[in-house]
């Protein structure tokens, strides 16, 4: 990923609605939710929370597919994952026990289930 795309999408996340909207997201994967839905949790205009939308998705961030009158919009998973990447690719010059910590809160994510 390009720094330039990383700035993008730190700055798009930089605002508390937004980084708000792109928690939920995350949390409603893979289904996603409609943009009215998203606006109602979070108790934000609709009007508003379209702005909002836009701009993670001009970051790059989250994207959307209509589905009849309605925007249904998902994280983007992957660009989450190449900014986090991005950020962490040089992690701690190599000393892994340096960035233990930071994986092992990252992992719950991603630890099988049993």
């Amino acid at each position: 990923m390009e720094k330039e795309n990383v700035i993008l999408a730190l700055a798009a996340l930089a605002q508390s609605t937004r980084l708000d909207v792109f928690r939920l997201l995350v949390s409603a994967e893979p289904e996603g939710l409609p943009a009215g839905e998203v606006a109602r949790r979070l108790e934000v205009p609709h009007n508003t929370m379209s702005s909002h939308l836009n701009i993670l998705s001009r970051a790059g961030l989250v994207r959307s597919e209509r589905f009849s009158r309605s925007i249904v919009y998902r994280a983007d998973l992957d660009a989450l994952r190449a900014v986090l990447a991005f950020l962490l690719k040089d992690c701690c010059g190599g000393r892994s026990e340096i960035c233990a910590p930071l994986l092992a809160e990252l992992s719950p994510c991603s630890s099988p289930r049993v």
